[in-house]
């Protein structure tokens, strides 16, 4: 694949994402002619860049495209649910024709073909229905003109201020043969005569002119069109010419969807139509007559103010003009700042930093066994470095979880309607940051979740009326930092988790014994079972049991977690936790015998000493709160005796603390994270692992596996108690 072809696939899906988001709010307001435009011009800017490239298929459909386009925005057509959907698979088939063009297949297959001749065909009616109504439209037009007895409609007209020189009549022209000239072009419906220049009758010349005109024209034709009536005396009168007001929300309409091209104000007001070209060079004339030479003077008058005191254009039409200059203008100024890179090369640099922190660690492990003071204040200052470039490197891979959530939009109109449903997305946190390689395989997770919410959790509009909600239901997407870390929300303002429903599922598939005493949250999360599901019957979106634990196994695999609340009747909130990033972090080494260990530094709350008195529990009161605790050593099977001192890392995650009991306390660490080998996978307890300076492997803890391994035993130890005391009680 060439450059240009390589440049055009990328361009051509982010106007596609555009196009796509203006449809999307189109149904919303359909009156938005602003939002009309945008959607025209990313189909027709993709329409030409396929153009250059050749790309002859693409091309050609789009060209079926703009065409509705320019019809919704001329107002022969109006917004509709099924245009709207028609041009969103219009959308769909114009990605899948990208696909192909970026696989460099010369045509399309031919299901795709197809599939687009099936569009063009819809795409065909539309148009042929909007000819059928513009020419009724136009026929109805001439029967008025007819009626009325010929002309055109009087409404607002043209004004027109001509001042004939003096030198008229001797070249042998006659100034009313320009006004019966002009007259062909439309109605004039006011002639007014100046005889302002008419001097004395001693002084007056016969062969001279002295007259003027103040002309209301009513006309159909362009300003240029009336200026060439007076082309043969431009040269010796002076002609204004001032577009009606009907006018003014044309030409501003038309700045607006000029491209975005580096054009001066001058060229933009021509290129719409509300100035000539002999206008503008008049004007710029006048320009630089004002200025003296070498006058650098910001107050000298600008091109627009004087257009405007000659009175060839209208005020507003300049401000717009300038407004559309500074948007472009802006916008280069941004595009200059960017730069793209492929994602290949970014992973070559951060996997290259990640080199350079073990070796920097390396570096000052020996500086601090030499003891000599220079090469470890060396060192340290190369440490702090090498830090602040791992930083930056990672920033670079971050990117706005705002492009993955936005894709929702389309999925909720679609799924709504196959499901009949009215629902709302509600998008809060777009601009949080992620790394680039969680935001890839995030999606799926995020898209078997929102369809879950909307075919299991919101309820038919009829069913929430008659419980007192809104008929319209919301799905939310949140994003937030918290604690190292991004937490997204999937919440729904549904019927809830039906407990009973869930337990008595699990019972009849064997999840679980009859007898078994299981927690409200135990009884949620069976949701996340293999094969579990308590949907009635099977349809597109659910009920076949595949999903939700794929779901938690893709998160996990990212080193998160997947939660969920419910109230039944009030809805559902599915919580998503990842890391910020997958490559390095900094870290928090401690040690267990001879094997070390590194804690994420952003989980740690604090450390303190763990007093002999707790050697038989798994709990201590921390200033008034119970903190359950995990020993390493045990937990590891690690060998060797007790030190005579052990410590406790205090850690939070999702808000429950927990602690992990250690030998040694050993520093913060720079940690470049090495997935385990397929073969660990099963591993519980550890998500990672790191080299250490001295070339040695630490294994980094899975901290959200040992604080949720407190909170079951807890919940088992509680379950257990209450089941003993509604024994002790019955008997």
């Amino acid at each position: 694949m060439d450059e240009l072809t390589s440049v055009f696939i990328q361009e051509g899906r982010e106007q596609l994402q555009a196009m796509e988001s203006g449809l999307l709010e189109l149904e919303q307001q359909p009156d938005n002619h602003d939002n009309i435009n945008g959607i025209f011009r990313a189909a027709h800017t993709i329409k030409g860049a396929s153009g250059v490239i050749e790309c002859h298929f693409i091309e050609a459909f789009m060209h079926k495209v703009e065409n509705v386009l320019d019809r919704l925005r001329n107002g022969e057509i109006h917004v509709t649910g099924d245009l709207t959907g028609l041009l969103l698979r219009s959308c769909d088939h114009l990605s899948h024709l990208m696909d192909v063009l970026e696989a460099a297949a010369a045509e399309p297959p031919e299901d795709v073909r197809h599939a687009g001749d099936a569009l063009q065909l819809e795409l065909a009616a539309y148009t042929a229905e909007a000819a059928g109504a513009s020419a009724g439209s136009m026929i109805e037009a001439e029967a008025d003109v007819e009626a009325s007895g010929g002309g055109v409609v009087n409404t607002d007209s043209w004004h027109i201020s001509v001042r004939f020189g003096p030198h008229m009549l001797r070249g042998g022209m006659d100034p009313l043969s320009f006004l019966r000239y002009l007259a062909s072009l439309g109605e004039i419906l006011a002639l007014e005569t100046i005889p302002d220049a008419m001097p004395g009758a001693a002084e007056m010349d016969p062969e001279s002119c002295y007259l003027g005109f103040e002309i209301r024209l009513q006309t159909r034709s362009s300003k240029a069109d009336i200026e060439r009536v007076f082309d043969f005396c431009r040269d010796d009168c002076e002609l204004r010419i001032l577009a009606p007001n009907s006018k003014l929300a044309e030409y501003v309409k038309l700045i607006r969807e000029l491209p975005e091209d580096d054009m001066r104000l001058g060229e933009m007001l021509v290129r719409c139509g509300a100035l000539t070209q002999s206008e503008l060079e008049e004007g710029l004339f006048s320009q630089q007559q004002g200025k003296l030479p070498g006058d650098g003077d910001p107050l000298a008058p600008q091109l627009g103010e004087i257009l405007v005191d000659h009175k060839v254009v209208h005020k507003e039409v300049v401000e717009a003009a300038v407004s559309k200059q500074a948007q472009v203008n802006e916008k280069k100024a941004v595009e200059a700042r960017l730069i793209r890179v492929q994602a290949d090369k970014l992973d070559q640099l951060i996997d290259l930093v990640g080199e350079l922190v073990i070796a920097g660690a390396s570096a000052n492990l020996l500086a601090q066994r030499s003891k000599q003071s220079e090469l470890v204040e060396s060192t340290s200052i190369l440490s702090r470095l090498v830090e602040n470039i791992r930083d930056s490197a990672l920033q670079l891979r971050m990117v706005q979880i705002g492009e993955t959530f936005t894709r929702f939009n389309r999925v909720v109109r679609d799924v709504a309607k196959e499901l009949g449903k009215e629902i709302d997305l509600v998008i809060t946190g777009a601009e949080t940051e992620l790394d680039k390689s969680v935001v890839e395989k995030i999606g799926d997770p995020l898209m078997h979740l929102v369809r879950n919410s909307m075919d299991h959790g919101i309820e038919p509009a009829d069913v929430r009326e008659s419980r007192g909600k809104p008929r319209r239901g919301t799905v939310e997407l949140n994003a937030y930092h918290d604690s190292g870390s991004i937490v997204i929300e999937v919440v729904d303002d549904g019927g809830g988790l039906p407990r009973d429903k869930i337990l008595q599922k699990a019972i009849d598939k064997g999840l679980v014994q009859p007898t078994q005493v299981l927690s409200d949250q135990e009884i949620i999360n069976l949701i996340w079972e293999p094969g579990f599901s308590t949907a009635e019957q099977v349809t597109n979106l659910s009920g076949r049991g595949v999903g939700m634990d794929v779901v938690r196994r893709n998160i996990q695999g990212l080193r998160g977690s997947c939660e969920v609340a419910s109230v039944e009747g009030a809805g559902s909130t599915f919580t998503i936790r990842l890391p910020l990033t997958l490559a390095i972090i900094d870290g928090f080494l401690v040690g267990v015998g001879r094997s070390s260990y590194v804690i994420p530094l952003d989980m740690v709350i604090e450390c303190i000493e763990l007093k002999e008195n707790s050697a038989d529990r798994d709990f201590l009161n921390l200033r008034g709160e119970v903190l359950p605790f995990v020993r390493l050593r045990e937990m590891f099977e690690v060998e060797g005796e007790h030190p005579a001192r052990e410590n406790i890392v205090v850690v939070q995650y999702a808000g429950q603390k927990a602690g992990i009991v250690v030998d040694q306390l050993l520093g913060e660490f720079q940690t470049v994270i090495k997935p385990l080998s397929s073969i660990f996978r099963h591993l519980r307890g550890i998500g990672g692992s790191t080299i250490l300076g001295t070339g040695e492997v630490a294994l980094i803890l899975d901290v959200q596996t040992l604080v949720q391994r407190n909170v079951r035993k807890e919940e088992r130890d509680m379950a257990a108690n209450n089941a003993v005391a509604r024994s002790t009680t019955q008997n």
